[in-house]
């Protein structure tokens, strides 16, 4: 498993694009794996024929970890090729004969492999694969596996009642053993079937299959696991199904870890604060219209959500202290002379949070494009780790599932975050009368270390008269 670069520790395999026996070409997409903050398609470093995938889909790798095997040098005698996929023999992988080893960390496509200064080889064993030219996706070999001839069990007196040894530790590769833990499953209490006493997938699935049927028995809440998180099989869905299980236990993974781990830091290590404002924009929605027919932007996509992001950089430009952010190591307030502007984006992997590089430097054509690419990349999962980091401030639309308003959470190292509610058609004074406009509530969370009440306000004021007369778009721009 790679380096993506991003000084992350490991990652999920989401999908693999190819199979035992296809051919690769350098360069080439092999599989998609998913980070703590995006999902990224990885290639191979090198031309060869696919030997095995170490790890199945939906398994959590650390970094470094081989997670494939290649032959790149002659075609590797049948026995030698048994050897290597073996499921109770040791992986054993070797960089190809022809490559000389590489001092420095070597470029590939999604970020930089992986350090040789910071990652510990283990002692590779001698195999008839390592003198077949072979190849790894990343560096380390796999540890080796325990052998499944193992020596046949001592007499039945020492073994548990599950056919452990009592006191040793049950056979299980590292894919099953995370997904015992992730079920709640004690692999000591589990029948092995594998060869050698080797527990399997399909001995956890069966052993949280009959954990759930007691359990329902007594009326007690069965712990059950998503079908999208743990690949449940068949029988087990429908044991929960027919206890009607009144609990599901999801594992905490992913974008939705990462996401969880930085609101509770946010929370509780930048003091906010939250001000409402709520205002007419039946104005900014006609200029939304007449933008929509200018020829000039014509192919762009024109929504209130590109003025009010124009708005929040106007009033920027205004109040320039609130683009800042707090160093706690150096004592400091780091004042931002650019905007990154982020935008929050609710995705079927959970919340992230692009953002779009120096948005202050754009014009309305060229911040309504990115726009919709951020949005676009988000919806289609393919949003990088770089598109995520650096962010100064960000705007959370919740006014698109029908919210009047909310008390957003700063993202982690930004001063402030603006909640942008539904905009709705109500009474309203105007011009002495009470006539249909159209109105929206904003609501600005910012850090109260860097932004005190007054510049808070101001900078919120600010957002709203904009938006209230959008001519200001042009004079105070």
């Amino acid at each position: 498993m790679p380096d993506v670069g991003e000084g992350l520790t490991e990652a999920e395999i989401l999908k693999w694009y190819v199979q035992p026996g296809d051919t690769v070409t350098d360069g080439q997409v092999v599989c998609e794996v998913e980070t703590a903050k995006a999902a990224v398609e990885l290639p191979i470093p090198f031309d060869g024929t696919v030997h095995a995938l170490l790890f199945e889909e939906g398994t959590t790798v650390d970094v470094g970890q081989v997670i494939i095997s290649v032959q790149t040098g002659e075609a590797q005698a049948p026995e030698a090729a048994a050897a290597a996929v073996a499921p109770a023999a040791a992986p054993v992988v070797a960089e190809a004969a022809e490559e000389p080893a590489a001092a420095a960390r070597q470029p590939v496509l999604v970020g930089y492999g992986v350090s040789q200064a910071s990652t510990k080889r283990r002692p590779r064993k001698a195999a008839p694969a390592a003198q077949n030219g072979s190849a790894a996706m990343a560096l380390p070999a796999v540890p080796a596996q325990p052998e499944a001839a193992a020596a046949p069990a001592a007499a039945p007196a020492a073994l548990n009642g599950n056919g452990h040894a009592a006191g040793e530790r049950p056979l299980a590769k590292p894919p099953v053993r995370k997904l015992a833990k992730d079920l709640g499953i004690d692999l000591a209490s589990v029948v092995p079937t594998g060869e050698g006493g080797v527990v399997t997938r399909e001995d956890v699935h069966a052993a949280a299959a009959a954990a759930i049927a007691p359990q329902t028995a007594v009326s007690a809440p069965a712990p059950a696991v998503s079908a999208a998180a743990v690949p449940v099989p068949a029988q087990a869905e429908a044991s929960a199904a027919a206890g009607d299980a009144r609990e599901t236990r999801i594992p905490v993974k992913g974008v939705r870890k990462v996401t969880a781990q930085a609101m509770v830091n946010s929370a509780f290590t930048a003091p906010h604060v939250t001000e409402f404002i709520t205002f007419d924009v039946t104005r900014t929605m006609k200029l939304v219209q007449e933008l929509k027919e200018d020829p000039d932007l014509a192919g762009l996509r024109i929504n209130p959500l590109l003025l009010i992001a124009k708005a929040v950089l106007v009033a920027i430009r205004r109040n320039p202290d609130v683009n800042a952010s707090w160093d706690e190591a150096a004592q400091e307030i780091v004042l931002k002379h650019y905007v990154n502007l982020g935008i929050a984006a609710a995705t079927p992997r959970g919340l992230i949070v692009p953002n779009i590089k120096d948005a202050h430097a754009k014009t309305l054509g060229e911040l309504s494009t990115a726009l919709s690419e951020l949005v676009a990349t988000a919806r289609d999962g393919k949003t990088s780790p770089a598109d995520m980091q650096n962010g100064t401030i960000t705007i959370t639309n919740v006014g698109v599932f029908g919210v009047d308003t909310g008390t957003p959470i700063l993202n982690p190292g930004e001063s402030a975050i603006l909640a942008v509610g539904a905009i709705k058609l109500q009474p309203w004074v105007h011009k002495g009368k009470v006539k249909p406009r159209h109105v929206t509530t904003l609501a600005l969370s910012f850090d109260h270390r860097l932004i005190d009440g007054e510049l808070g306000s101001k900078f919120l004021a600010d957002i709203a008269a904009v938006l209230e007369h959008p001519r200001r778009l042009v004079t105070w721009a």
